[in-house]
C-alpha cells in the first residue's frame, strides 16, 4: 500500500518531496546528535543545549523548506540543464565535508 502525499511549491504545482526529507533528516541528525554535546562543553544546561539545539534544526528545516519545496521547480517542468545541478550538488558535498570535519575538531 503506497500513500502518496502531495507537495506544491508556491505556484501551486507538485513538487518531489524527497530531497527535503533527506535534507530535514541530515538536519536533525546533526543538530541533537552534536548540539548538546558541544553546548555541554561550552558550559551550557542540558535543557539549553537541547532547546539551542533545536532552534537549529527548526532553522535548517525552515531553509530546506524554501528552498526545495516553496522555491522548487514542477515535477512536470522536463530535466534541468546538468551543469547547475552539478554544481549545487558538489557545493553541497563540500559544505556537509567541512561540517563533519569541523565536528571533528576536539573542543578547546
Amino acid at each position: 500500500m503506497r500513500i502518496e502525499v502531495p507537495v506544491h511549491n508556491r505556484h501551486g504545482d507538485r513538487v518531489d518531496p524527497v530531497p527535503f526529507l533527506v535534507t530535514v533528516g541530515i538536519a536533525f541528525t546533526f543538530a541533537l546528535s552534536f548540539g548538546p554535546i558541544y553546548g555541554l562543553s561550552y558550559g551550557l544546561a542540558l535543557s539549553t543545549s537541547l532547546a539551542v539545539s533545536t532552534l537549529a534544526f527548526a532553522v535548517a528545516a525552515a531553509i530546506a523548506y524554501q528552498q526545495l519545496v516553496r522555491c522548487a521547480p514542477p515535477l512536470d517542468a522536463g530535466p534541468l540543464p546538468p551543469g547547475p545541478r552539478v554544481e549545487r550538488l558538489l557545493y553541497a558535498g563540500m559544505a556537509l565535508g567541512v561540517l563533519i570535519v569541523a565536528l571533528t575538531v576536539p573542543l578547546l
